[in-house]
């Protein structure tokens, strides 16, 4: 029997993470210590939005700097060379096939996939498919495609889902406070995907807070890929609670070995 892998979503925040010993980065490379290495990843990163679903079917991604210059050169430095896969694409292209999904070969790692995996598997020897946030859908659209998504899981493949449960840039600006609805809405997130109460996320937008906690809809929704990757009897395990002006770094898994 092939091993299962887990599920999950990791607050991504800043490309500096990639570079820097932060807690969120020492957080990453540790949950990865704590499973055994998946024979490869699929990615759904708030720094893929298209028209449609879309796929990356490239053998040899590149590694996209999709940030500004005010960032140090070291950064766009970096180059994360983990190979595609090819095969794994044209699957998940077959089981989103209801869905309208396509193959790309243009895209490659944004820096909220590269950042995070550069931590947690520095050897950048596992294959790696990313699959876009299609910008037409709503939450429970979203929430299906995971769900077409999840049983990639029993054949070893870790679902990786990568945004912010809190995402305000402005607010991170004009502030050095830390404002009240930063933690509630966050512990409202976790407190959901902690008992399995997915109906309470998907109808996040309903809150008060979530115009603050949540403006940026493509940081948020792939905490829903995550959601949808969840077997029955997982409860979330709750890391990476750290949070900044307008953001929160917080990330969950499913699935990890007792």
């Amino acid at each position: 029997m092939n091993q299962r892998a887990p599920a999950l979503f990791v607050g991504h925040g800043s490309p500096i993470n990639a570079i820097e010993d932060t807690p969120s980065a020492r957080g990453w490379a540790e949950i990865a210590a704590r499973f055994p290495k998946p024979r490869a990843i699929v990615c759904v990163s708030a720094h893929w939005v298209t028209d449609g679903v879309r796929v990356t079917a490239n053998a040899q991604p590149r590694t996209i700097h999709d940030f500004g210059r005010s960032f140090p050169q070291a950064l766009f430095d970096v180059q994360y060379p983990a190979p595609g896969d090819p095969t794994l694409a044209e699957e998940i292209v077959s089981k989103l096939t209801p869905f309208g999904a396509k193959l790309d070969d243009g895209w490659g790692f944004d820096h909220g996939a590269w950042s995070v995996l550069r931590r947690m598997y520095p050897g950048a020897d596992i294959p790696v498919v990313q699959v876009s946030l299609d910008a037409h859908r709503k939450p429970e659209d979203h929430y299906a495609i995971g769900k077409a998504l999840a049983d990639l899981r029993d054949d070893n493949v870790l679902i990786l889902a990568a945004g912010n449960i809190v995402h305000n840039l402005p607010a991170f600006f004009r502030t050095k406070q830390l404002e009240p609805w930063v933690h509630e809405f966050d512990d409202f997130i976790t407190s959901a995907a902690h008992s399995g109460d997915d109906a309470a996320v998907l109808n996040y937008a309903s809150r008060a807070d979530a115009r603050e906690a949540a403006p940026d809809w493509e940081h948020f929704f792939p905490v829903f890929y995550a959601l949808a990757a969840r077997r029955d009897g997982e409860s979330a395990y709750i890391f990476n609670q750290h949070y900044e002006p307008g953001i929160s770094m917080t990330a969950f898994a499913y699935g990890l070995p007792q």
